[in-house]
């Protein structure tokens, strides 16, 4: 049935819902609620409340809200600061928003009360008796009071009220209004206009709570017994091992105080000793649960068996080092003069603080092994962390102890394994750490790599601070591109070069060929191998930086030598230029040799690769066209842009050079590198492809006998370049008499050993018009 309709003021509450028979409080700060709150109190303290859609909508409208709210009288209002005001409201009577009237300076709307539509069982149509009406009253009291028996949270002054309540609607609302519940279900109620409806949903949600009540009871109960259980346990075993120490009988020592006695005699910081103990008397009260106590011992014989404070003693002979390091490795007098320097400062000051030093260079070099020579002639414990492929944080820091298979990051374990607190820690292949979404590794070693941070690296397993500020750090890496900033600071980078093939020669003599004559039970005097022979391996069977091939090659020598020993019965093999191919079958490799004559348009470049040097023979030719630049051979965009400022600059200089000023309008100019499968990039061969570009437009020969390495700028400006050894090599190989190099490079010359430079002209040059002037012919 609709009652009249009646005008008043609206509040839109956020998450919550007003019933009859509640009376509840709410803050409100939103303005136009303070006014309708303000107007409803000069109008005789009656506001219509309902509830809003969406918590976060600012400014609500009529299709923002329920229109089944609750016309409620306030009964008090207290003022907070910030402009908020609680208010205690008495809900009364369900009602209907028919429309808002207005927005503006508060919502205000015309509500009709809604009664009561249908009274009847749902299946019957059938209106309820006045006995019936009693005992639904009488069945609902009770199963509240059972509820209310349950939840400690319901006042037990409530109880009387109830009792006193004889009307079935009355006592549906009262204590639908006083079981918690979530603001959707309070809705859900309050726009049910059926009592029975009601009444059924209201019990019903009653019974389950009760239900969910005694089943937490339940539980509670359990865990109860489980604990009383666990201190009988533990009363039984205090009273058995105080039966076995009446007896006499001490050697059944439980592993409990095993554990405190290797606690106790632990070289370690009292920190770590507390945190060893609290974990034994945990390990103690867990023996029940092997689950537990599983966990607990892994971590107590972890702790026991790091090296808290128990170091070895470092030998400080330089003599000693020195001698060491030049009979495991040949060449490398930058590398041993840096690790000698600071055998020397470390033996003076007595002082343990070491810089991170960091190996840079192609693979093959000797970086690991230099690594493992310092170690030696420290004689301290070395240990190899391969960081090639890591990208989980926690190989770093370890896991927590908590996670099953818990275990310790890569760092603590190798001081584990190396059982003392200040060993040779060699971090190889830093530079191949990657990152994913389970964290930073990089950002991990940053602690680790920081001496004035590693004093207290805190390990995730561990959980107590381990001093690595004794550990000596090597760390190995093939290029610093991949490393970031932070981290590098953090290190002292020595640069290992390739290798010349006069240094090759050598070890390959001093050390390779011992190594494999071992490795294959050969004596010396059944396999000799010639020097040319070892220089044409170098020259024509490898092509690499280091001496990682060079040594297989040896090897597959030394194998086929066993064999023939062994079937054709000879006494010796000697093996020399000549029968070098019999062993190794063909030549892998041969050096594009410088051209034999001078052309137009084809420059000799040098190029840097991670195996070396190499030689790029440039290409440029000029065809009738409309300007188009064409670039091919798999050029990189850095090299397509130096390309391209070549081009700029020559054209820039045209009229200098009486060339026709549509001459690039009217012809096409394509560049190519030969090798068309190998990918190219960099900026180095600027000054190359200008210089064939303009022999190309000009007609003019380029020397073949010349070489150029250099970046070049818009304005013809030769900037500097790296790798310079490997190219100065690779120059030399080629058969080249004449080097431009950048001027900027001229320290890098000077540094740069005779055996390479001899026979090698290198003229410094610092802009085009130089390199001009000498690589073309007049």
């Amino acid at each position: 049935m609709e009652n009249e309709r009646i005008s008043l003021p609206v509040v839109a509450l956020r998450g919550m819902t007003i019933l009859p028979e509640m009376v509840a409080h709410f803050d409100v700060s939103r303005e136009k609620s303070l006014q309708a709150i303000d107007q409803a109190m000069t109008e005789g303290e009656k506001i219509f409340l309902t509830g809003q859609y969406e918590i976060e909508t600012e400014d609500p409208d009529v299709t923002d809200i329920h229109r089944i709210g609750c016309i409620a009288t306030i009964k008090q209002i207290v003022k907070l600061p910030k402009k908020i005001s609680r208010v205690l409201v008495s809900g009364e009577q369900r009602a209907e928003l028919i429309d808002l009237e207005f927005k503006e300076p508060y919502l205000r709307g015309m509500v009709a009360v809604r009664e009561d539509v249908d009274t009847s069982w749902e299946d019957t149509g059938a209106e309820q008796s006045p006995l019936n009406l009693e005992a639904m009253v009488q069945g609902l009291r009770d199963i509240f009071k059972e509820y209310m028996a349950k939840n400690p949270k319901i006042a037990k002054e409530f109880s009387d009220q109830i009792d006193q309540i004889t009307n079935l609607k009355k006592m549906v609302n009262v204590i639908n209004a006083n079981v918690p519940m979530s603001y959707l279900e309070y809705q859900e109620f309050l726009e049910e206009t059926n009592l029975m409806k009601r009444y059924d949903k209201l019990a019903y949600k009653l019974v389950n709570e009760i239900q969910v009540l005694n089943i937490k009871e339940e539980l509670q109960e359990k865990i109860k017994e489980r604990v009383d259980k666990n201190q009988r346990e533990y009363i039984l075993r205090e009273e058995l091992k105080l039966i076995r120490e009446e007896l006499g009988d001490e050697n059944q020592l439980s592993d409990a105080d095993e554990f405190q006695q290797k606690c106790d005699a632990l070289e370690a910081p009292d920190e770590v000793k507390e945190k060893i103990s609290k974990e034994i008397r945990r390990f103690r009260n867990s023996m029940n649960n092997p689950a537990e106590s599983g966990v607990i011992r892994t971590y107590i014989e972890t702790m026991l068996d790091m090296p808290w404070d128990h170091m070895c003693k470092e030998h400080k002979d330089i003599a000693y080092a020195k001698k060491i390091l030049d009979e495991d490795h040949y060449g490398l007098d930058k590398v041993k003069e840096r690790v000698l320097e600071f055998l020397a400062v470390r033996a003076l000051t007595k002082n343990t603080d070491a810089p991170i030093l960091c190996l840079v260079g192609p693979p093959g070099t000797g970086k690991t092994s230099i690594a493992k020579s310092l170690a030696h002639a420290l004689k301290k414990p070395y240990v190899r962390i391969s960081l090639g492929g890591v990208r989980d944080e926690a190989e770093i820091r370890g896991h927590r102890k908590t996670y099953v298979g818990a275990m310790p990051g890569r760092i603590a374990a190798a001081v584990k394994n190396a059982g003392v607190k200040n060993p040779l820690l060699l971090l190889d292949e830093i530079d191949k750490v990657s990152n994913d979404y389970k964290g930073d590794t990089f950002s991990a070693l940053l602690e680790v790599l920081d001496a004035e941070q590693n004093k207290n690296f805190r390990d995730h397993y561990l959980e107590v601070p381990l001093d690595l500020s004794e550990v000596l750090f090597v760390t190995t890496a093939n290029t610093l591109q991949t490393i970031p900033r932070p981290l590098l600071d953090r290190m002292e980078v020595i640069e290992i070069s390739s290798y010349t093939e006069n240094e090759k020669l050598h070890i390959a003599r001093e050390h390779l060929i011992p190594k494999q004559l071992k490795k294959h039970g050969l004596k010396e005097k059944q396999l000799s191998i010639s020097k040319k022979a070892l220089w044409k391996i170098a020259r024509n069977y490898t092509k690499e930086a280091g001496v990682r091939q060079m040594e297989r090659k040896i090897a597959d020598i030394c194998r086929k030598t066993a064999r023939e020993i062994l079937e054709d019965k000879k006494k010796a093999v000697r093996v020399t230029e000549r029968n070098l191919e019999h062993y190794l079958g063909r030549e892998l490799f041969s050096y594009q040799m410088k051209n034999d004559k001078d052309e137009v348009g084809i420059v000799r470049g040098l190029a840097w690769t991670s195996v070396g040097g190499d030689t790029l023979q440039i290409e440029v030719n000029v065809m009738p066209g409309e300007g188009e630049i064409l670039l091919t051979g798999q050029l990189g965009d850095v090299m397509k842009e130096s390309a391209r400022t070549g081009i700029s600059y020559i054209r820039s200089v045209s009229s200098e050079h009486k060339i026709d000023e549509k001459f690039f309008k009217e012809h096409d100019i394509h560049i190519h590198i030969p090798e068309g499968a190998v990918p190219k990039d960099g900026p180095s061969a600027g000054i190359t492809m200008a210089t064939a570009i303009f022999s190309a437009v000009t007609g003019k020969k380029v020397r073949a006998d010349l070489a150029m390495t250099g970046e070049i700028t818009l304005r013809g400006r030769v900037l500097p370049i790296g790798g310079l050894k490997e190219k100065l090599l690779a120059a030399k190989n080629a058969g080249i008499l004449t080097v431009l190099v950048p001027k900027e490079n001229k320290a890098d010359v000077e540094e740069i050993s005779t055996e390479i430079t001899k026979g090698l002209e290198i003229i410094p040059v610092s802009h085009m018009d130089e390199v001009l002037k000498l690589a073309l012919k007049r």
